[in-house]
């Protein structure tokens, strides 16, 4: 498969460190995997060592893996979920890896080695190593007005340096997702804080959202963990339920719960949970409502979607979480939580307004007696309604409530929580502004190769505000409208793709009209170039040591208009050779090397091929890994009854045994038994690396 990359939205592999004062040791580091051969063959990759796995990659396909302990045990195969439904909303104050398909975090436990099989079109592929070692945590802290004991973020040693932003808030929160993390079960109690934390650091570093996704985690030892900066009482918008994260509470039981039920702690811990959590909101927990859709894969933006107070993730996108097993006690957990913590005040509605007459209404958990009370800015009460029954309905002439602001609170009763709010004058709206516009990337590509096809625009509004989005062309004049939404304040974000815009240097224009209907905007510059494409090695490893075999590698790029282009080789980003540097007409063109360079031998290893195409829109580059390989593979029989050989990297062994001709292809370095051959008298075998070196062959007797 051609793994391509376009320097302008190149996140490349590197290793991302905590700071030196962090006490967990808790380290994240990315790895590309070189893909060669088909894509049923399963590829392995020698890693440092890890706790959590994720994967990232590029493509309509699919990926699995498994991996290995430092004791050797090799896992079962895992599907690397997609987590796309669990990124950010559409215009959040965060943002995430453009054009990657997000994998789950998944807890494997001390780790050294990882195998990977595709199905399906896979052109990258990104694996992010997270180091998490288990340890201890303070006692959890006492319950918060009815929450179940907490293990804070100082707790389970959160990292807030990381943290790319101050959190958001939602007007309200009106249900609840439930979720479970993805990998293994069998976890230690110790283990559970450092399988937080590194989900922390794979959201942060790996995914680039602004903290952890989930509000809060359950492990399967009943232990709740602080999930998202900004306080557990607070309506802290996630990163979990793309579409539904603004008033929603993400709580993710951590483990694999597709086969396997919560355990009973886990279940009952939930269940506490969920009922201080909506109690806090005032929502039923066995309730239904209609949440409009944010936007995502499954539901478009602005459509109606029917929610339960207690929904699964699958219920917002498409998505397995949370597993089977656990969705299926959704119900039992919802009817369970709604039985905790009685007396409670559910939906309370304020309609009217000062001047007038006020109608305050709320739903009750039973016939309870009621009081609602009605406070002037220095807390005197100025009105009381009073009744008994399984719902507040109570009217208060406010015919001479002017100009100033009143509190007001609905209880049912000694151990209810009371349902608070305000009424009256707010103040002038704010001023709107709009600040921070930028572009990651500043050019992109639209075309098939789907890289770099699209950048993210950010803002920030300093206002609630009506949002229009222009492209401007370079005389200023508006091309096209890609968006108008209203927006509160805070940090935004917008994909800008330009699919329906030709190549040009564009002004994204960010307009922002206020509640006093005043408007203010900013631009970013963004260049649109769709002339280089397609970039591809073949074979994507060579033997460049005059053999005759694979000696050459010749590397593809389209051009959709004439350029002048220079191909350069690199090794860790430092200049190798130049094979190409000229001007080349539209459409495919090749360039060939041998491997000569100005100096000395080429060296075995990893490199990289850049091409740089300059036309009249500016300089686009593009920049594909590829591996140079000289040696050829070691193999030795090992035994004939059964046929198992020794090979010293992954190969594709040619086998004669008995007469027989057989191939079969060996993923990783070490023994293997050929598996159509149960025993052979005679044997002889070779071994045929990627770049097409070949071994001595190896004979019994």
């Amino acid at each position: 498969m051609k793994l391509r990359r376009l320097i302008l939205a190149l996140v490349a592999a590197f290793v991302v460190a905590p700071p030196a004062h962090a006490s967990v040791g808790a380290t994240i580091v990315a790895r590309d995997v070189l893909l060669t051969g088909a894509r049923s063959l399963a590829v392995t990759q020698a890693a440092p060592r890890f706790t959590l796995v994720g994967l990232h990659w590029q493509g309509a396909g699919s990926v699995d893996f498994r991996t290995r302990t430092l004791a050797g045990r090799w896992s079962g195969w895992s599907a690397a979920a997609p987590e796309d439904e669990d990124r950010p909303d559409v215009g959040a104050r965060e943002r995430t890896r453009a054009g990657w398909r997000i994998g789950n975090p998944y807890w494997t436990g001390a780790s050294d080695r990882i195998e990977y099989r595709r199905h399906g079109a896979v052109r990258r592929l990104r694996t992010w190593f997270v180091w998490s070692p288990a340890s201890l945590v303070p006692t959890r802290s006492p319950a918060i007005a009815g929450a179940p004991p907490l293990v804070s973020r100082s707790g389970w040693n959160a990292d807030e340096t990381i943290r790319r932003a101050q959190p958001s808030f939602a007007p309200a929160i009106r249900f609840a997702v439930v979720h479970h993390t993805a990998g293994a079960n069998k976890y230690t109690r110790a283990e559970s804080a450092a399988i937080v934390r590194g989900i922390e650091l794979y959201h942060v570093k790996g995914n680039g959202w602004n903290d952890i996704g989930y509000n809060f985690l359950v492990d399967r030892f009943g232990q709740v963990f602080e999930g998202r900066y900004g306080g557990t009482e607070r309506n802290v918008v996630g990163a979990h339920a793309e579409g539904f994260n603004t008033g929603s509470v993400g709580i993710a039981l951590i483990g694999e719960y597709t086969g396997a039920e919560a355990t009973p702690e886990a279940q009952a811990t939930l269940e506490k949970l969920i009922a201080w959590r909506l109690d806090v909101a005032h929502v039923d927990p066995l309730s239904t409502l209609s949440a409009i859709s944010g936007g995502n894969a499954r539901f478009a933006a602005g459509l109606p979607t029917f929610m339960r107070a207690v929904s699964g993730h699958r219920d917002t996108g498409f998505t397995a979480c949370p597993g089977d097993a656990l969705y299926r006690q959704l119900d039992t957990i919802a009817a369970n939580a709604a039985r905790i913590g009685l007396p409670k005040v559910y939906a309370p509605v304020l309609t009217g307004a000062l001047g007038a007459a006020v109608r305050f209404r709320a739903r009750l958990s039973g016939p309870l007696p009621w009081v609602v009370t009605v406070a002037d800015p220095l807390g005197s009460p100025v009105a009381t309604g009073s009744g008994t029954g399984p719902g507040v309905d109570w009217t208060w002439n406010a015919s001479l409530a002017v100009g100033t602001s009143y509190t007001w609170s609905i209880s049912a009763g000694a151990g209810s929580r009371s349902a608070t709010g305000t009424l009256g004058a707010t103040g002038p709206a704010a001023p709107t502004r709009v600040t921070n516009v930028a572009a990651d990337p500043e050019m992109i590509s639209p075309n098939s190769d789907e890289v770099a096809d699209a950048t993210t625009v950010t803002y920030t509004l300093s206002a609630d505000a009506q949002v229009t989005i222009n492209a401007l062309d370079v005389l200023g004049n508006k091309v096209a409208q890609l968006v108008r939404v209203r927006q509160g304040v805070g940090e935004h974000a917008y994909r800008f793709s330009a699919l329906d815009l030709p190549d040009a240097v564009y002004q994204v224009q960010v307009v922002a009209r206020g509640a006093d209907g005043k408007e203010a905007s900013a631009a970013v510059q963004v260049t649109v170039t769709r002339t280089l494409g397609d970039l591809g090695a073949a074979p994507p490893a060579f033997s460049p040591n005059g053999d005759g075999r694979g000696d050459r590698i010749a590397f593809s790029f389209a051009l959709e208009s004439p350029a002048k282009i220079k191909v350069r080789i690199l090794r860790q980003g430092k200049w190798v050779a130049t094979p190409f540097e000229g001007a080349l007409p539209i459409g495919i063109n090749q360039v060939g090397w041998n491997g000569v360079k100005r100096l000395g031998r080429l060296l075995d290893g990893s490199y990289d091929v850049q091409v740089q195409a300059i036309d009249q829109i500016g300089v686009s580059i593009m920049q594909l890994p590829f591996l140079a390989d000289t040696r050829a593979p070691q193999l030795r029989i090992v035994s004939l009854a059964p046929l198992r050989v020794w090979v010293s990297e992954p190969a594709t062994l040619t086998v004669v045994a008995d007469g027989r001709s057989v191939r079969q292809e060996v993923p990783e370095a070490g023994e293997t038994l050929i598996d159509d051959v149960v025993s052979a008298k005679r044997a002889r075998i070779v071994a045929w690396d990627v770049a097409g070196n070949a071994s001595k062959p190896a004979r019994r007797p």
